[in-house]
């Protein structure tokens, strides 16, 4: 829950020695011990050497300050008090004595020993690596206290402590000391020889400060894996649902969160800091719920939210904060398994935007989103490429990834330019994996300390005209333990004679060393246990998927940024470093943002209709659009397409589509019936891009009607049109020929048609004055027949 792996987990991974080669190692130290008093001291070892094996064997981190192996008994050294030593002060040694041994040792003492400076970095580190072979003849010698134990028991353990004063030691000039304790004693039956069991460990001393201090850089990441889904409550303030409640164990007292930000508070440290964990604290200060089995359920750890956002604002109360790109991306995944995706390196620049705002609004000050944080500080050029291209212009490396190749006689600057405007800070890979070790041992931890403090006087004297500029860059996600001592080592270096503190930003301002490597290491030079846990390209094209849906899903929405936020930053965490050796959890979560975001574009569909019948040459199709969405839909048409246009035509086939958020809207299609049948309608919704938006939905229509009735009729109609028709050329067949009226009266017809005066006619009046005084008018109307007329003429009266 606190850390990337387990405690047995990060031993296997960092490279804790297995008992066989600490075995071969203390024959050989056994056998330099039969001549009293010496001790072995330091062993030295190549510091490119070390250096080349970091990644893999973790060679700088200790395993444990005491020797292990098949010796009688095992010394460990717990604590080393005061770190560095003051001139007129003493020094206290505490640790225990485990009896490994089949017998009980009897007369039992340990002694405090000192020895001669340790003059190297390498010889430093071998104090703790008792699997390396000695090349060094340093002794530890001189006797400066003695106490008796106990018997002991086989399987036993017994606790000691030593004070000594300070000048008893004989440290002489600055430097890097060693000091050793012995255990001595009988064991019945057997020659052990003078030493039963031995443990070193380097002494830090400086009594006067030195002319040039070397400018030390200390990262203080806080970081962690992936906790919020992309699913929210569909209330109001959209209450964020968590993948589980290990965010507040994190935070609450004794938790790594809580223990990285109480620690960092007093200590001159960059703060190296995802955005992300930051809105999820913030997001859990309020109202929010917790994934379960059984479904969400109200989460509980508000007042915990905000007593660890306001501490850490106090915590970093002018310090430097440098912000990762939200989420903390894995650069060099996305450099190796995601550059060929479409669209998967677009997200760096928007996730470094966000990092900005994040920390501004929630801390109230401005970070320095100028540097990138490859895995491990492993480095390659498609992972520098990748890791700038949101604007960053400064990556952190590590000396591992970044080797000298010149052959320095000294520890050169971190930072160098590596071309293009680039600058790359290389931080120390001895002092940067010291703290990788299981700190809940009071042995290892204090280990690490007097390692730290040694590292950092050797680095100053190897040149001490020369002021350089380290860094230190510890694992991305420190326990708890590991926190706390980081945190007594910083604390100790602050006040150590030989170097100052100071922000990250000035060391990657520092003069750089003219012969040192600028060189990006080709791919090929890339770590491969740590390409094995990279995300795979499957897991980008997952994220474009994401991506493609919540693009074409928020064009129909009215208020989009409801759903922009949370599955933007969901998409950004699956990115994230914290999957690296989770491929299944990683799985998990990609699937169900996905997931998600698919069901809720299908809350905007098209109800399923049955099989319908339309009676009448015109009729209306209802289609109906359901929104289950909490907002308002908008920009959407409705088009309807016929399958047998001859059949049944729609008149305005498109149609737009507005509906309330949890409502459902029918829209209302005219249609025109030309023949009986059956066809099929499909219904699609379209985005004002005509892109097709869900499933289209096709259903029956059976026009049974322009009706029986109705067909009757018409036919009864055109039945009568003709009849008439029949009728009318019938008649007309029987009166024969009729005169053309059009045509000149021949002589007879004329002289018919002259009138002859009757009793009533008059001199002086005409016919027509006559016709008008009966009142005819001026009908003109033919004169009538004498004959009577034949059958089935017709009589125009």
């Amino acid at each position: 829950m606190t850390g990337r792996t387990s405690v047995a987990e990060a031993a296997k991974k960092h490279g804790t020695r297995t008992a066989p080669v600490a075995r071969r190692w203390l024959h050989r130290a056994a056998a330099a011990l039969t001549v009293p008093p010496l001790l072995v001291g330091a062993l030295a070892a190549a510091p490119a050497a070390a250096a080349a094996g970091a990644h893999t064997a973790r060679a700088a981190a200790p395993a444990a300050t005491g020797d292990t192996g098949p010796t009688p008994a095992e010394v460990r050294l717990t604590e080393v008090t005061p770190a560095v030593p003051e001139e007129d002060g003493t020094v206290t040694v505490s640790g225990s004595v485990t009896n490994r041994s089949g017998a009980a040792i009897t007369g039992a003492a340990v002694e405090l020993r000192s020895g001669p400076r340790l003059t190297t970095r390498s010889s430093i580190a071998r104090i703790a690596d008792p699997s390396a072979p000695s090349s060094d003849g340093g002794q530890v010698d001189a006797r400066t206290a003695t106490v008796a134990l106990d018997d002991i028991a086989p399987g036993a353990t017994r606790s000691f402590t030593m004070r000594v004063p300070v000048e008893s030691l004989d440290l002489g000039d600055s430097g890097v000391h060693q000091l050793g304790v012995v255990l001595t004693g009988e064991i019945h039956g057997t020659d052990p020889g003078p030493a039963l069991g031995v443990a070193r460990t380097p002494l830090s001393w400086q009594p006067s400060a030195a002319g040039t201090r070397t400018q030390v850089t200390v990262l203080w990441p806080l970081i962690s894996t992936p906790h919020l889904t992309a699913r929210t409550q569909s209330d109001e303030q959209q209450s964020p649902i968590f993948r589980n409640d290990d965010l507040a164990d994190e935070i609450a007292p004794g938790g790594r969160l809580q223990q990285l930000v109480a620690r960092g508070g007093d200590l001159p440290v960059s703060w190296v800091v995802d955005p992300d964990l930051l809105a999820s604290v913030a997001a859990m200060a309020g109202a929010y719920q917790v994934q379960t089995p059984d479904g969400p359920l109200p989460g509980h750890a508000q007042e915990l939210a905000k007593k660890w956002l306001a501490d850490l604002e106090e915590a970093t109360r002018g310090d430097e904060i440098v912000a990762l790109p939200s989420g903390d991306p894995d650069i060099a995944s996305l450099a190796h398994r995601g550059r060929n995706v479409s669209g998967a390196l677009s997200h760096l620049k928007p996730a470094t935007d966000v990092a900005g705002t994040t920390v501004k609004t929630i801390l109230n000050t401005t970070p320095s989103t100028d540097f990138a944080w490859p895995v491990d500080g492993a480095v390659d050029p498609t992972v520098v490429a990748v890791a700038t291209s949101a604007g960053a212009r400064k990556v952190i490396t590590r000396s591992d990834s970044l080797r000298e190749k010149r052959g320095l006689p000294y520890t050169p600057t971190a930072a160098r330019p590596v071309g293009g405007g680039i600058t790359a800070v290389s931080a120390d890979a001895q002092l940067s994996t010291l703290f990788e070790g299981d700190m809940t041992r009071a042995d290892t931890a204090t280990a690490a300390v007097q390692q730290f403090l040694a590292q950092t006087q050797s680095i100053t004297e190897q040149n001490p005209a020369k002021q350089r500029s380290i860094v230190v860059a510890p694992q991305r996600m420190p326990t708890a333990s590991q926190a706390g001592t980081m945190a007594d080592a910083v604390r100790a270096l602050t006040a150590a004679g030989w170097a100052d503190v100071v922000p990250l930003t000035e060391a990657a301002e520092a003069e750089p060393e003219p012969e040192a490597n600028r060189q990006v290491p080709g791919e090929k030079a890339y770590p491969q246990e740590l390409r094995q846990e990279e995300l795979p390209t499957e897991a980008f094209e997952t994220i474009r998927q994401t991506q493609s849906t919540l693009k074409d899903f928020t064009v129909i929405l009215s208020d989009e940024e409801r759903v922009v936020t949370p599955f933007g930053n969901a998409i950004r965490r699956e990115m994230s470093t914290g999957w690296r050796g989770r491929p299944a959890e990683a799985a998990a979560y990609r699937a169900d943002v996905h997931d998600y975001l698919v069901g809720l574009t299908e809350g905007v569909r098209l109800v399923e209709k049955s099989r319908m019948t339309l009676s009448g040459r015109s009729a209306t199709i209802p289609v109906t659009v359901q929104n289950n969405l909490v907002q308002q839909v908008e920009g959407l048409e409705l088009r309807l397409t016929s399958g047998r246009r001859i059949g049944l035509d729609i008149d305005d086939e498109t149609k737009p589509v507005a509906v309330d958020g949890g409502h459902s809207q029918s829209i209302t299609f005219e249609t025109t019936a030309k023949a009986n049948g059956r066809t099929f309608i499909t219904a699609q919704l379209y985005t004002s891009d005509g892109k097709p938006y869900g499933d289209p939905m096709t259903f029956q229509v059976d026009v049974t009607e322009i009706t029986s009735t109705v067909l009757l009729v018409i036919a009864g109609g055109v039945l009568l049109v003709v009849l008439a028709g029949v009728r009318m050329y019938t008649q007309r067949k029987r009166r024969g020929p009729q005169a053309d009226p059009d045509a000149p009266l021949t002589p007879d017809e004329a002289a018919d048609a002259e009138p002859r005066p009757g009793p009533d006619d008059r001199a002086g009046t005409s016919a027509a004055d006559r016709r008008s005084a009966r009142g005819d008018g001026d009908r003109d109307t033919p004169a009538e027949s004498r004959e009577r007329p034949g059958p089935g003429e017709k009589v125009d009266r």
